[in-house]
C-alpha cells in the first residue's frame, strides 16, 4: 500500500480511465506507480509520453542489456515493485529470467557477458550515492558501444533511479506482476 492513496477508477477523470484502460490492457493490471501518479494529471501525461518516447527511442542497445541494467539498478535502489515489473518485462522479451538469480554476484558469474559485467558495474556506480562512475568506465563502454550507446545506457540507468526512487518514495512495493518465475500476466 502506497504513502498515499492511489486514485480509483471511480475517483478517475476520463483522460486517466483511459491511461487505466490503456495499462490494464497492456499488463493486466494499473501499475500502482501511475495510479499515484494520477493524482498530479499534468505529470501523468508528461510521464506517459516520455516513458512511450523512450521506449521508442532507445534501440541503439541490444534489448537484452537494456532490459539487464534496468533490472539490475531497480535490485541495487531495493525497488520491490521495480524488479517485479521487471522480471514481467523480462520474461515477455523472452530472456532468460534465470541468470536474474545471479544479479548480486554478476562479476564472477558466467551468466553474463564481458560487455554487460562493464554495464551492470557502470550501473552500481550511477546508482551510489554519490556517483561513484570512473573515467575509465565512460572510456571503455564508449569504445565498446560508441557515443550513441553510452547516452542511452545512461540514460536508462538515471531514468530507472528516478522510478525506484519515486516508488520508494512513496512506500510502493512488488505489486505481483510476476510470482516466482511464472509471470502472471499473460505474454502480449
Amino acid at each position: 500500500m502506497a504513502r498515499i492513496p492511489a486514485v480509483t477508477a471511480k475517483q478517475a477523470n476520463p483522460l486517466v480511465k483511459l491511461v487505466y484502460w490503456a495499462t490494464r490492457r497492456r499488463y493486466g493490471a494499473v501499475p500502482e506507480p501511475i495510479a499515484v501518479f494520477a493524482h498530479h494529471r499534468r505529470l501523468l501525461v508528461a510521464g506517459a509520453k516520455h516513458e512511450l518516447a523512450v521506449g521508442r527511442g532507445a534501440k541503439t542497445l541490444p534489448v537484452s542489456l537494456r532490459e539487464l541494467v534496468v533490472y539490475a539498478t531497480a535490485v541495487k535502489l531495493g525497488c520491490s515493485w521495480c524488479v517485479d515489473f521487471g522480471t514481467m518485462l523480462i520474461k515477455h522479451e523472452g530472456l532468460d529470467v534465470d541468470r536474474l538469480r545471479e544479479i548480486h554476484v554478476y562479476q564472477s558469474s558466467d551468466k553474463y557477458t564481458g560487455i554487460e559485467k562493464l554495464a551492470l558495474a557502470y550501473a552500481d556506480a550511477m546508482t551510489d550515492t554519490p556517483v561513484t562512475v570512473t573515467d575509465g568506465q565512460v572510456a571503455e563502454l564508449d569504445r565498446r558501444l560508441g557515443h550513441r550507446g553510452l547516452v542511452e545506457l545512461t540514460y536508462l540507468i538515471a531514468l530507472e533511479n528516478q522510478r525506484g526512487r519515486f516508488n520508494s518514495a512513496f512506500g510502493i512495493t512488488d505489486q505481483g506482476f510476476t510470482s516466482g518465475d511464472a509471470c502472471r500476466v499473460p505474454m502480449p
